[in-house]
């Protein structure tokens, strides 16, 4: 394809700016670098360390520490980067400047449709943020609510277990987990936000979801490098906000139904029997003191498409995670399996009621937490004001990664770290409510997950049902040594090979 006049004039102007804003922020870097920062590899000109942290950034983080110490800087582009990788680092920052480090750094992917400005998650810190913060943490998971669904939740479990019975074809065939898994929490979430049942294991439209849902994730954790030199935003070089427009823009045309649904049905009269997340965000009026007076219908389907993103994609990534290694671990799938037997037997369902009387699966859970966070680095933080950091001086709209995959395997914390050890949780009392920072697969701080609620209680269900509902076989020519553990990273972290093994019924419920 030939370029026309105009367009070699348009790109020889475009690399002539780029080159000027390039030497300009090499101008910038030099006459800033004398300042007091954390130390950390130099980098390119003009690039920095942005080709250097590799497909999986959270390991190659990690794996600085061992030179630089706790906290490592790095220059992402023109990106100034602090990365934090220690419990006292953690501590430090949640504890004395949370507020300063509140704000995020979007990636240019996550502005398809303006979402960020929509979401909870990457909500600039203010107003709007803390209304939803609000809205979701009092109406949505909150305690009572929670207690109030545990039928829900036994429901969709049930349901689960007979996908898996169906695609198994009585034990024969072998499954892959990971859909199963999706669907059952999507189906979660939408009954917690829209009162009903969106899915089913065959329904063509959730394999449409799913696979958009997937594209969105990966998107938005690709390395971009628009993001790296915002200059270039504009050009998309990579392509990837034109393929997030797509992809967003279906997995948007979907949930959009759902809140067009319920406006009709509200304009109609009809009354749900049940108020749900859906209705609040509706009726929702502000005070005129703080955030918006309402929130829009665009921003209803933003904050909507994002709790199935996180609701679905987190914690079923995070139940794959903890089977995987009991699958892996013989020993581990045994204890766990005979402390179900013994407490709750062979003949009922395990509920969230047996939870507190199963000691061993509570340690499974948080063994898998604390080495496959769903979220390796939480989401980017962003500086709103220069800060004196541990005696570092951190500038304004420095973004900050807080390396939680990394402090869940700190030697000073943790005897042998890099093994799967359920038995380190059974005498101790460390939780990942946010307040113990040798552990925070949820963040801390005012940033803090609002779902883990909800995904303690999902994740301890659904592990405990796999294991009381099934045997489990792995595939001929394969067992518990071929298993591999390898990561694939995209906003979350993904098993890079979905686990598929052979479900075999071993519970009798009369």
């Amino acid at each position: 394809m030939e370029l026309s006049l105009s367009s070699v004039n348009l790109l020889s102007i475009s690399l002539s700016a780029a080159l000027l804003l390039l030497l300009l922020g090499i101008a910038r870097a030099r006459k800033g670098s004398n300042k007091n920062r954390p130390p950390g590899p130099t980098g390119w000109p003009v690039f920095g360390n942005m080709f250097e942290l590799g497909d999986l950034p959270h390991q190659t983080m990690y794996k600085l520490r061992s030179k630089y110490g706790p906290l490592v800087w790095l220059r992402l582009g023109s990106i100034h980067t602090l990365v934090v990788q220690s419990p006292a680092a953690a501590a430090e920052l949640f504890k004395k400047h949370d507020v300063a480090f509140s704000d995020r750094k979007v990636p240019d992917a996550l502005t398809a449709f303006n979402f960020n400005a929509g979401s909870l998650g990457m909500n600039a810190y203010g107003g709007h943020w803390r209304v939803l913060r609000r809205l979701c943490s009092m109406e949505f998971l909150v305690n009572k609510r929670m207690n109030d669904t545990t039928a829900l939740r036994r429901r969709i479990m049930d349901n689960m277990v007979h996908w898996i019975e169906e695609e198994s074809q009585g034990g024969t065939r072998e499954v892959q987990l990971s859909r199963f898994l999706f669907l059952m929490a999507f189906n979660l979430v939408g009954n917690l936000m829209l009162s009903r049942d969106l899915l089913n294991a065959g329904d063509p439209e959730g394999r449409e979801f799913f696979d958009s849902m997937n594209k969105v994730l990966e998107l938005a954790g690709t390395p971009n490098i628009a993001d790296f030199l915002p200059f270039l935003k504009w050009l998309d070089p990579l392509g990837i906000k034109k393929r997030m427009v797509e992809d967003m823009g279906k997995t948007m045309k979907i949930s959009s139904r759902f809140v067009q649904e319920r406006l009709q049905e509200r304009k109609s009269g009809k009354v749900n029997d049940t108020k749900d997340f859906l209705d609040t965000l509706l009726e929702y009026k502000g005070d005129g003191k703080d955030g918006p007076d309402e929130i829009t219908e665009k921003n209803v389907n933003i904050v909507i498409l994002e709790m199935f993103f996180a609701g679905s994609e987190t914690t079923s990534i995070s139940i794959e995670w903890g089977f995987a290694e009991l699958l892996r671990n013989p020993a581990a799938l045994k204890n766990v399996r005979e402390e179900i037997d013994r407490v709750v037997g062979r003949e009922r369902k395990v509920e969230e009621s047996d939870m507190d009387n199963l000691p061993y699966l509570q340690a499974v859970v948080k063994e898998t937490l604390r080495l496959h966070p769903a979220l390796p680095l939480l989401l980017p933080r962003n500086t709103m004001q220069e800060t004196n950091y541990m005696g570092y001086l951190i500038p304004k709209d420095t973004q900050v990664f807080v390396n939680a995959w990394a402090i869940g395997r700190d030697p000073d914390s943790w005897e042998d770290p890099l093994t799967f050890k359920p038995e380190r949780f059974l005498t101790s009392n460390i939780e990942y409510k946010g307040q113990h920072f040798e552990f925070i697969p949820f963040g801390s701080g005012r940033r803090i997950c609002i779902g883990f609620p909800l995904a303690h209680r999902v994740v301890h269900l659904a592990l405990a049902t796999l294991v009381q509902s099934f045997d489990w076989e792995f595939p001929a020519g394969e067992g518990p040594k071929t298993l591999d553990m390898d990561e694939r990273l995209g906003l979350t972290l993904r098993k890079k090979n979905p686990v598929k093994a052979i479900p075999k019924k071993r519970l009798i419920v009369k």
